[in-house]
Parts: C-alpha cells; structure tokens; sequence
C-alpha cells in the first residue's frame, strides 16, 4: 500500500510549499491559509521553516502529495541506523550522585539463582541494569507476557541507550535502579549535558499493586468496566518510556512509549491491554526527515496489517494537541492504547516491531541534524517550541496523569520527559 503523505500531520498549520527547496513551511490554518508563520531568524532559511501555531486549530489543509516522491530517495536510511547500532557499545552506566549505587548488569540480586550462564542470564548482561522482577521469578514464567514484556522494555531501553551514547560520543547515562514500596520498581537512564543531547531519558517501570480509585476512573472514562472489590483492583504494568531533546535546533525532539497492563477484577477474570507509540517533534521542519519518520514506523505497522500505520497516525495526530493553543505539539506518528485483539500474541508482535523501529527511525535524522550551524534566534525558537512541549505533558498528556495518580510513583521517572531548558513566550 502506497504511503500516503497527504495526512503527515492533521494539524490545520502545514501545507506544502511551493518553491524555496521543496521543504514544509507552517501556514495559519483555514482562517488564514496564505499566511506562514516565521520565528524568529528564520528569514532566508527556506528548505526548513518553524512550525508555527494556528487559533484555527480543526480542519485545515494538509500537506500536498509532493511529498510522496521523496520517498524513493529515503530507501537506505534505516540501513544506516541499523549498521550504526550494530557497531554501538553499551553505554557507560555512571551511578548517580544521589541514593544508592546502581548495580550493574549480570550482578546476582538477592533471590536469583547462582547459575546465569543461561539464556536469560546472557540476555540480561546486556542490560543497563538487572531486571525489576528477580530472575528467579522470569524463569519460573518464560512464557508468561509479563515476563515477555519486561524483556522486552529492557531490551529496548539497552538498545536506545547504546544508539544515543554512539551518536553522543562521549557523554555518559545516569543510571538510577529504584524500588517501589508498593510493588516493583524501574530503571532510569538519562544521559544530561551531552555534546550532542541536551537531555536523554530512557526509563522502565515495572510495578504491581492496586489501582488508586483516580487511575481506575481515569480507565473507565475510556469505556472500560472493571470491578472492584473491596475498593481494590490489583494490577500489573510494565513499560518503556523515553523522551530526547538534542541540542542543536534543527534536530528533532522524539518521544517513544510502549506499555501492557493487566487487571485482576474482583471474580478473577484478567482483562489486558497494550498502548504505545511513537511520534516526532521539529522545531525547524525539514520534508525528507519527516518522510523518512513516518515511513519507517508505516514499515513496521504494515508487518501486521495495511490498516494500522494510517489508522494509528491518525490517532496520534488527534492525540498530540494542545487544546488551548489550538495546535499540534509536532508531526504527529502512531499512537494507540487499549489494544486488545485478535490475540495477546499478535499485539505483542506488533509492540516489538514497533519499538525496533525507534533507531532506525531517529538515530539517522540525529546524525545528518547535530552539526547543523544554527543562529541564536534560531535557539530562542527551540526553547519556546519546548515551552509547547511541556505545557502539553503537564495539562494533557495521559500517562503523566496516570503516574500521578498511581501510589507510590516516583515523580522524577514521571517527569522525565520535560526537557533541561524551555522558555514561554510574551
């Protein structure tokens, strides 16, 4: 199935720009469609405009089907990220200044067998820290999808890192181990101050418990009937979750997030579910990354089936909107959640492909970005654009309420998205 990039972004500000290198400009919308929206020292630099704000924020045109044809000349990006990661080493782990040492990988925890010559012992040395769950417990349940699961958000998580420190050359992760009382516990990496990141979280989680009641009525605004029992609903969720802000201007933002839940109602039937995605924040607007973005994650979706990739954009475009700007946070990728059908397998599948897709989706736009000349109004735009970013993640986004309202989060894993510098205009 052809990509169509007639709908790159469902917000009312792009539409193709005719001339001036062929790039994306950000228009105003339906109410002022003639008009581009230029930030600060953005005058004369026509292959890549900022993206501006629309208040005419539904309905608007989109991109025109020029972009399609840069398609052909893409085909070799993901090759470039994946021979990248291939000769990444795993990143250097630096334990915080704060709190207890990090353990690190393949170090025995308490309650793991001595033996961890096996498979999954090998599987874990390559991980940025031990697993949550002690190993003992993951290798009395290999098939169990919590298990599957927290392989795989490791496995993530180690891969990303040691992407991100290659193309950083130098620059080391904090990495943070921490437990949680109620029930589990995560990894933090982050990767601060960098020569190429200004700020790059990588986190885990893995906890159980009960449901507070506000995260229990925050999944029933979404249709879902669960019951309680004794005001109690025990549950299971583990995932990963990243955000990555380069220093450069002309480098994208990109955040990523797969996760699975499962609920023990009170008659003991478990429902389960799987939510993620994966989308991408410019600040200045350049056509071949943003083809090259999406087509990667339209690769991975078309794995498993033709009518994910554009149903899932689309779910993404509605998603990241800032309501009371009445404009999108970016260009917008794939974002889902209650995912439930045909079969848990199938889903896991699917949530696998997609997070093998972060480098190869990324790394590349990085790579071709982090050198770039940039003016200091050009930085000024940056840092107000990541105002945008933080105003949505604070008011909007969902899984940030929900780890509020969780017992016993850690606020600093939470609000690790927010980027180490922004700015507010006016």
């Amino acid at each position: 199935m052809a990509l169509r990039l007639g709908g790159l972004s469902a917000g009312s500000c792009w539409r193709a720009a005719r001339g001036g290198g062929g790039g994306l400009s950000a228009g105003a919308g339906s109410r002022a469609a003639g008009r581009t929206c230029r930030p600060p020292g953005a005058a004369g630099r026509e292959p890549s405009r900022g993206l501006g704000h629309s208040p005419a924020a539904r309905g608007g045109p989109r991109p025109g089907t020029g972009l399609s044809g840069a398609l052909a000349g893409l085909a070799g990006l993901a090759g470039l990220a994946a021979a990248a990661f291939g000769r990444a080493e795993r990143a250097e782990a630096e334990p915080r200044s704060r709190g207890p040492r990090s353990p690190s990988p393949g170090r025995r925890q308490d309650g793991d067998d001595d033996d961890d010559d096996d498979e999954l012992g090998r599987r874990c040395r390559c991980f940025m820290a031990p697993p949550v769950t002690a190993l003992r417990e993951l290798r009395a349940r290999p098939g169990d999808m919590k298990t599957r699961m927290e392989l795989l958000v490791l496995e993530t998580q180690a891969q990303v890192c040691r992407a991100l420190a290659q193309v950083d050359g130098g620059a080391r992760f904090s990495v943070d181990r921490w437990e949680r009382k109620e029930g589990g516990g995560g990894i933090s990496c982050v990767l601060q101050d960098g020569h190429v990141f200004e700020k790059a979280g990588v986190s885990i989680s893995v906890v159980h418990g009960n449901l507070s009641e506000e995260a229990a009525k925050q999944m029933r605004s979404r249709g879902k009937n669960l019951k309680t029992k004794d005001g109690k609903l025990p549950f299971s969720a583990m995932g990963v979750s990243s955000v990555i802000h380069p220093k450069n201007p002309h480098a994208p933002t990109i955040h990523f997030n797969y996760r699975y839940f499962e609920v023990e109602e009170a008659d003991g039937n478990k429902q389960w579910w799987f939510g993620g995605g994966c989308d991408l924040t410019p600040t200045y607007l350049n056509q071949e990354d943003a083809v090259h973005f999406h087509r990667t994650l339209k690769e991975a979706c078309d794995q498993h089936g033709p009518d994910l990739y554009p149903k899932f954009k689309k779910w993404c475009d509605d998603y990241f909107f800032i309501v009371h700007r009445g404009e999108r946070r970016g260009i917008g990728g794939i974002f889902f959640d209650d995912l439930d059908s045909p079969s848990k397998e199938e889903v896991f599948r699917f949530v696998q492909s997609c997070a093998q897709a972060v480098v190869p989706s990324y790394i590349p736009l990085v790579k071709k970005h982090h050198n770039d000349s940039f003016t200091p109004q050009e930085k000024l735009w940056q840092q107000l654009r990541r105002g945008r970013y933080v105003e949505f993640n604070l008011l909007y986004d969902r899984g940030t309420k929900f780890g509020l309202f969780t017992p016993g989060s850690r606020i600093e894993s939470i609000l690790m998205s927010l980027p180490l510098t922004a700015r507010q205009d006016g």
